[in-house]
């Protein structure tokens, strides 16, 4: 999760900056490369969504691990804006299918185990895998490499998360369906009922659709303000700080209030935080905005 999505889909954010600038790109063009990302996501979720009970789950699994690597160190490599394009739709299509296979094994072999609050820790290698880009990004800037090299420097970190999380992830069953307790069956009968599942994909839709604009440009709003080498950092990193363990804190909200209750809750928090970073004056309500994007779009994610 930490390569694939914290790195993989999410480390175009902190490095847009210095590509359009090196690169000449226009707003538009940086909005088109992050609309290839997220329409490969989107085809890699639906195409991952049929393999997950199948007994080559593992091997397609490893295939997106080894495409993400690919992609995020050759962002390295290319200059020519059809070949970013390109090269962001499979990564898209590549943190889809680490996300869709990995969640899967491992919240199959948690409930196995019946510890399927851990399954916060696996969503956390998101936030986890934002801060570890901002510090990767940041030690390469101040030693003076440029902007390919530090999408290299993100490929040969990705290399290193993708091996260790290998090892542990091979080691889980290949397939398994029958390790569904009676309480996480009745839950799941309970949510896909048809009335409930299209509300709940309708309001998936908005929720996506709110935050992926200012999660893509909130680094290139930052360098629109005074001071914009020390705001920029800090604000992707934050987000990524507080991505972290907000998942644990949304599981044990919901425990509390109710799952339905949790996530309407979640999705005016983050409502606000868009509105703060988009609209709101100075440092102060862009920070705030993504710190409140960040303590968010995970836990929503986890308990949709």
């Amino acid at each position: 999760m930490a390569a694939a999505v914290g790195i993989g889909r999410f480390a175009y954010t902190p490095l847009l900056p210095p590509m359009q600038e090196t690169l000449s790109w226009s707003v538009s063009q940086a909005g088109d490369i992050a609309s290839a990302n997220f329409l490969g996501y989107m085809i890699g979720a639906l195409v991952a969504s049929t393999l997950t009970q199948r007994v080559e789950r593992q091997r397609w699994l490893f295939a997106g691990m080894l495409l993400s690597v690919v992609t995020t160190a050759a962002a390295g490599l290319v200059v020519s804006f059809p070949a970013w394009v390109g090269i962001r739709f499979f990564s898209g299509i590549a943190s889809a299918f680490c996300l869709v296979l990995s969640t899967v094994m491992v919240i199959e072999f948690l409930a196995r185990c019946s510890r399927p609050q851990l399954s916060a820790l696996h969503f956390s290698g998101v936030g986890v895998g934002i801060v570890a880009s901002v510090l990767v990004i940041e030690l390469l800037r101040l030693s003076g490499f440029s902007v390919f090299v530090q999408w290299v420097g993100l490929g040969i970190t990705s290399v290193a998360l993708m091996a260790s999380s290998w090892l542990t992830m091979r080691v889980l069953p290949s397939q398994e369906g029958a390790g569904q307790s009676n309480t996480s069956k009745a839950l799941t009968d309970k949510a896909t009922t048809p009335p409930v599942l299209k509300k709940l994909i309708v309001a998936y839709g908005f929720f996506g659709f709110g935050y992926v604009v200012t999660a893509t440009f909130i680094v290139a709003m930052a360098r629109r303000l005074d001071h914009a080498t020390l705001v920029e950092p800090l604000t992707w990193i934050i987000f990524g700080l507080i991505a972290a363990p907000s998942v644990l804190a949304w599981q044990r909200l919901a425990l509390r209030l109710g799952l339905f209750p949790a996530l309407r809750l979640a999705y005016g928090v983050e409502a606000v935080g868009v509105l703060l970073a988009g609209c709101g004056p100075g440092h102060v309500a862009l920070v705030t905005g993504g710190a409140l994007l960040g303590g968010t779009f995970m836990g929503i994610t986890a308990l949709g």
